[in-house]
């Protein structure tokens, strides 16, 4: 083995995909430093692949459960949006297939843009059947956000090309005639709500970056619309976009003492 270079083992260990491998072992007793360096950076991957693999796992519970019950077509169902103060609520239903695999999937805001826009691409390919809805602020200010989001929810479900016979809901419960269940950070805790949450928030992402160019100056494509120094400025200066909230704070105000 020492008579390999540091470079060709570096090579080989790319190709180990796990700690049983007997590569690992033979490697503990080259005394090279960069041998050693290599085999700490495999070793460290494995572990985190290991972590990812365990938090996918765990992530299948709800989903498992309601196929030991006979159910098939199990969607998840999140929001995006619910804060801001201008643009959209978004919502997205998900159905995955049973044997869907994405380690690393987890609540949208937990990941890097690159990483919810890759699983974006993943999700919308490999899924049974997803949906996206908006509901813009119009809709919000007429029935208030919480309204308007399960509204939104339920479109979502209803479009779905594949009806689900189970539903997981993130938080909110729903006047739904399907089965389902909500929890308490669903998306950080159920691969289909997780899913549900990454299509919502890099499709509202993209929707707030198109309107940046709609209606500049107020730096959608930076805060999405939520409240920031600079937002607030430009509402200040520029005036109110129909993407804005009326019935939100501090713009209810602005308006009831302008």
């Amino acid at each position: 083995m020492n008579r390999q270079s540091i470079a060709q083992i570096k090579e080989l260990l790319t190709q180990v995909t796990s700690k049983d491998n007997p590569l690992l072992k033979e490697l503990s007793l080259d005394d090279r430093k960069g041998v050693q360096s290599a085999l700490k950076s495999t070793l460290s991957r494995l572990e985190k692949q290991s972590k990812l693999v365990t938090q996918f796992e765990e992530m299948k519970v709800f989903e498992n459960l309601a196929r030991e019950k006979g159910y098939t077509y199990i969607a998840g169902v999140d929001e995006v949006g619910r804060g801001p103060l201008a643009g959209p609520v978004v919502t997205a239903a998900v159905i995955l297939p049973s044997n869907f695999k994405a380690y690393g999937l987890t609540d949208s805001k937990k990941l890097s843009k690159s990483q919810r826009e890759q699983f974006h691409c993943q999700i919308k390919k490999e899924a049974i059947a997803y949906s996206v809805t908006f509901t813009d602020a119009k809709v919000i200010d007429e029935v208030n956000i919480y309204e308007a989001t399960k509204q939104s929810m339920i479109t979502s479900i209803q479009n779905l090309a594949v009806k689900p016979d189970y539903v997981l809901i993130d938080a909110m419960p729903l006047d739904i005639d399907l089965p389902n269940e909500s929890f308490i950070k669903g998306d950080a805790r159920s691969i289909s709500i997780a899913a549900a949450s990454v299509l919502a928030k890099v499709e509202r992402d993209i929707y707030m970056e198109q309107q940046s160019k709609v209606y500049p100056g107020y730096q959608f494509e930076k805060n999405a619309g939520y409240g920031t120094k600079n937002h607030l400025i430009a509402i200040e200066e520029r005036g109110l976009t129909p993407l804005h909230r009326r019935s939100f704070e501090p713009i209810k105000s602005m308006i009831k003492n302008s």
